[in-house]
């Protein structure tokens, strides 16, 4: 299937982590799970009960350094309409058991929200986690940003979007760097723009019809030196405007003198990328510890 499907419906993600998911007891163990912990003020006039929320994974035993753990914020995707942090215990399980402290969000979804109130909800949680993540064990001066598929596009953003951050309580970027996995949406304009393939008009509802909010929501266009580090895992058979807006991200961040470590899993289809990481030593954590300083 050639159409640009960004992630595949919750159902079919719910099904396969529901088998990953009777093991999780024993993975557990090792770590501490806070559960839907309000990043958003209850008296903000957008406060979502339901999705202003986020989760916090901190591993039992008290970190090696007295500054903490260092931390990965983790964005779901879901083509921008759909997803929840509930699916991705298994990611945050995983990376505390490994010696970091996880942070798996909630954020609004279309079409009650468009793209840029997500990327505020992301930024907000952001905000919060570096003003609070040390009660939990975690480093804030170590803070990473990870997602996958439209995860992964809002991830970019809080990577390179200063002003994005700047207007939701972070007058200085604090992300360390950021890992995306099969990451869409980096270059929605041309995306938008262009129109290649069937169907694509859904993006429109997470998106709006606007063609600058489209190069807004894009993390390519803010490409520039000095922004934090990249790392990028790839699937070898993802969706060709995936790997195409990821390739060409690749070739600015090396213009500038910053080329990211950049990852080709052969064989890897969209889902499976984000699926893999139920298992601790795959490819993604072994770069990612490295990558964090785990």
């Amino acid at each position: 299937m050639r159409r640009f499907l960004l992630v595949a419906p919750v159902a079919v993600l719910l099904s396969a982590v529901a088998v990953l998911l009777a093991t999780e007891y024993v993975v557990a163990r090792p770590s501490h799970r806070t559960k839907n912990v309000p990043y958003v003020a209850s008296t903000a006039p957008d406060f979502d009960k339901e999705r202003h929320v986020l989760d916090v994974y901190s591993p039992k035993k008290a970190a090696p350094q007295a500054a903490g753990y260092p931390v990965v914020l983790f964005i779901h995707g879901g083509s921008w309409t759909s997803g929840n942090k509930n699916i991705y215990s298994f990611i945050g399980r995983r990376l505390a058991k490994q010696g970091v402290v996880a942070v798996v969000i909630n954020y609004r979804l279309a079409p009650a929200v468009h793209v840029p109130e997500q990327a505020a909800d992301c930024a907000r949680a952001l905000a919060w986690t570096v003003q609070h993540i040390a009660r939990y064990g975690g480093d804030p001066q170590r803070v990473f940003v990870m997602g996958h598929s439209a995860g992964g596009g809002l991830a970019a953003l809080l990577a390179t979007d200063d002003a994005l951050l700047a207007r939701n309580g972070l007058p200085q970027n604090p992300v360390r760097g950021a890992i995306l996995d099969d990451p869409a949406g980096l270059d929605m304009y041309s995306y938008l723009k262009e129109m290649r393939y069937e169907g694509d008009a859904q993006y429109k509802v997470p998106f709006g019809h606007d063609p600058a909010v489209w190069k807004e929501m894009s993390a390519i266009y803010k490409i520039r030196p000095g922004i934090p580090p990249f790392l990028f895992y790839l699937g070898g058979e993802t969706y060709p405007s995936i790997s195409g807006s990821a390739g060409r991200f690749r070739d600015r961040l090396k213009a500038i003198g910053q080329a990211p470590t950049y990852t080709i899993i052969p064989g890897r289809h969209h889902i499976p990328m984000v699926l893999q990481l139920y298992w601790q030593h795959n490819i993604i954590y072994q770069g990612l510890l490295k990558f964090v300083g785990a």
